[in-house]
């Protein structure tokens, strides 16, 4: 099982990612602005949208995108049948390595569920 603690690695990216944004602001304004229009309610709903970045957080194997993807998630009033059937999908499309995410990615739910207020 996972020990990440995604709230703190989701703080601690932040934090890391303090100074690239005052050196780089056009960069990260570009990212947060990608980031905005491709979330944003269409056709496919935010939820649907960040169903579909979690599972590519999951596949690629990046804890900090689980992290900030689950939290998203949770905001979003998913709930946990529907992430497992998303995570179903992922194991079934990454295998092994993928399971291995998923776990971690059912441990961040998990402790960001109680760890939000």
């Amino acid at each position: 099982m996972s020990t990440f603690d995604h709230a703190g690695l989701i703080q601690s990216i932040n934090e890391s990612l303090a100074t690239f944004r005052k050196a780089q602001p056009d960069t990260m304004r570009g990212f947060a602005q990608l980031a905005q229009a491709s979330m944003a309610e269409g056709t496919l709903s935010s939820k649907h949208k960040e169903l579909i970045a979690l599972a590519i957080g999951v596949t690629q194997r990046c804890s900090g995108c689980i992290g900030f993807h689950v939290k998203a998630l949770q905001k979003l009033g998913t709930t946990r049948t529907e992430l497992e059937e998303m995570l179903a999908v992922c194991v079934y499309m990454g295998g092994g390595p993928a399971l291995m995410y998923t776990a971690e990615a059912l441990k961040a739910w998990d402790t960001l569920a109680t760890s939000s207020p």
